[in-house]
């Protein structure tokens, strides 16, 4: 398997939009491939669910455990940088803004998903940074932006790149596990999710080469990955429920030291979501890259 890999077009974005080790069911069928995630042996290791009412693990797969609070069972363990608010948006708020992305043009993107972006164009490589055909946000948007105000932890927010993204079962979607990169996009990392439930799975982060997503300038020192290369905590793997119309915020340990995915096996059916990220602290104003980002904070204050 690994030899056919290896001469596979690395890019097949003709055929669906995947890049790299990057699957759906249509290339896996078409190339013979294998997912590059396995749930079967995540479950094997030591895993334990979160509950956003007590803000605690619970330990056990099942992503609704936070169903049994106060009721719960087994061992908890507690890991701070998560944050859920349940029903951020209400279901009218929600069909109209499923109606109003659906009415805009989708773009074919990796691992069986389609996107909508709305941000600056970054070269994360290269840590080069311009505005792009960036022009702000669209207007049926705004009041989920507005209503970050409501929430303490979102204080001072700003966004920058606004992301919708679309799963659907039938193609096998999902994303791979990986860090935000750190360059660029600051600490809370933010998802309103649309349509239906689907869980975010945490893995500690193994460096497998030098600055992988740019850690290097991660502002949290706390938060540095440690020599070994893993989180160096009790479990391996932790199950997050997003349910519908909730509003899921990761920051500091979970953010930095933890890749997130989204499993294949949790897509049931079709599911939208919109993702947020704010600049790093050099980018914004008073910081020293200021000067390089100072037109984009602008156009970011548009909606047309």
């Amino acid at each position: 398997m690994e030899h056919l890999t290896f001469y596979l077009p690395m890019d097949r974005s003709k055929l669906c939009g995947c890049k790299g080790v990057r699957t759906c069911f249509v290339c896996e069928k078409e190339f013979n491939l294998t997912p590059t995630v396995n749930p079967e042996s995540l479950k094997k290791l030591s895993n334990a669910s979160y509950c956003s009412y007590c803000n605690l693990l619970w330990s056990g797969w099942n992503a609704y455990e936070y169903k049994n609070h106060p009721n719960h069972t087994g061992t908890s363990y507690y890991l701070d940088g998560i944050f859920i608010e349940h029903e951020f948006i209400t279901e009218e708020e929600e069909t109209m803004l499923i109606k109003n992305l659906d009415a805009m043009p989708w773009d074919v993107s990796q691992s069986g998903r389609r996107k909508q972006n709305f941000g600056p164009k970054c070269n994360f490589k290269k840590r080069r940074l311009s505005m792009g055909n960036f022009n702000g946000f669209p207007l049926s948007t705004k009041f989920v932006q507005d209503r970050f105000d409501q929430i303490p932890i979102m204080k001072n927010y700003f966004t920058i790149e606004q992301c919708s993204l679309e799963y659907r079962p039938e193609i096998g979607a999902s994303i791979d596990p990986h860090v935000d990169d750190c360059w660029i996009w600051g600490e809370r990392i933010i998802t309103l999710s649309l349509q239906s439930d689907t869980v975010l799975t945490l893995t500690p982060h193994n460096i497998k080469y030098s600055n992988q997503y740019n850690i290097d300038y991660i502002p949290n020192v706390e938060c540095l990955p440690i020599p070994v290369n893993n989180v160096n905590y009790p479990i391996d793997v932790v199950r997050i429920l997003m349910p519908r119309r909730s509003l899921l915020v990761l920051y500091g340990t979970p953010r930095y030291l933890w890749e997130h995915c989204i499993l294949r096996e949790d897509i049931h059916e079709r599911r939208l979501c919109i993702a947020y990220r704010e600049f790093t602290p050099p980018y914004l104003k008073g910081g020293e890259k200021y000067t390089e980002s100072c037109d984009i904070l602008q156009k970011a204050k548009c909606f047309w």
